[in-house]
């Protein structure tokens, strides 16, 4: 186990969580992500390597020119080596839907999943039986019938 990702895996912030709740155990669409993933001197937030696809949560500090320069460096350094990079503010995730559609559309382009695949609803089971003769057999009764 690598000792910084797993620091960094400790230290989610709220987006993060809330992003891995979605992605976790094939929960989308069936697709893998791994959470702080190395690559190179790299730490990628959530990967995806059946698609090549690089998901970043960026706070305000992503904001200012010096950090802006180190993420645009990183992400060309992703795409030399055919990896997609998506980020979102940690904002947007307020709009879980945007987010969603914005991941499987960018998926659908890179490693398509039939549409079956999407999380489906979970179905209820039936709460009858339809034929009688499927019914298990009745316990006979403790009590004698009333003659």
């Amino acid at each position: 186990m690598n000792p910084i990702a797993h620091v960094l895996r400790k230290r989610s912030t709220w987006a993060e969580k809330k992003l891995w709740a979605i992605l976790r155990d094939r929960r989308f669409s069936a697709y893998k992500f791994r959470r702080q993933h190395k690559m190179g001197e790299h730490y990628l937030d959530f990967y995806c390597a059946e698609a090549r696809y690089n998901l970043e949560l960026d706070g305000s500090q992503h904001g200012f020119p010096e950090q802006h320069a180190k993420d645009s460096a990183r992400d060309e350094y992703l795409k030399s080596r055919n990896i997609q990079t998506q980020r979102f503010w940690n904002s947007q995730l307020k709009d879980v839907r945007f987010v969603r559609d914005t991941i499987w559309s960018d998926l659908q382009a890179r490693a398509p999943h039939p549409e079956n695949a999407q999380p489906e609803k979970r179905r209820r089971l039936p709460t009858r039986l339809k034929k009688s003769d499927d019914l298990p057999p009745s316990h006979p009764s403790p009590r004698p019938s009333p003659r």
